[in-house]
């Protein structure tokens, strides 16, 4: 299994296009859990981008629980699924004490979960 990455310099963000397709190719599996990534340096090259800008990339996903950095051994890919859900759990708790808060009832709490989601899939 190797990282297959593609950056179109005319689409947005570079940074943004690698943070999005390793964390995709994470959680599809393409990239399973332990997979060692390249080095910053060496990705930056082969994608023929600045280090900072792969770095910057890396820290979003070690942020997202998506990679792991183990010092000198290099970066992985880690057990994501479990952080992602518990940080979605949160954040759905926090967004439906915010709803209560407004005086929204469940229904139109829901509405407005729904219409994000659709917004953010789509």
């Amino acid at each position: 299994m190797t990282l297959k990455i593609h950056v179109d310099h005319e689409a947005g963000a570079p940074y943004e296009q690698v943070r999005a397709q390793i964390s995709e190719q994470a959680r599809s599996g393409a990239l399973p859990v332990g997979h060692r990534l390249p080095t910053v340096r060496g990705l930056a090259e082969d994608l023929g981008l600045a280090a900072n800008t792969v770095a910057k990339a890396y820290r979003a996903l070690e942020a997202d629980g998506v990679i792991e950095t183990r010092g000198r051994h290099g970066t992985f890919i880690a057990a994501a699924g479990d952080a992602a859900e518990r940080r979605a759990a949160a954040a759905a708790q926090a967004y439906a004490r915010e709803a209560r808060r407004l005086g929204l009832d469940q229904g139109a709490a829901l509405d407005a979960v729904r219409d994000a989601l659709r917004a953010a899939y789509e």
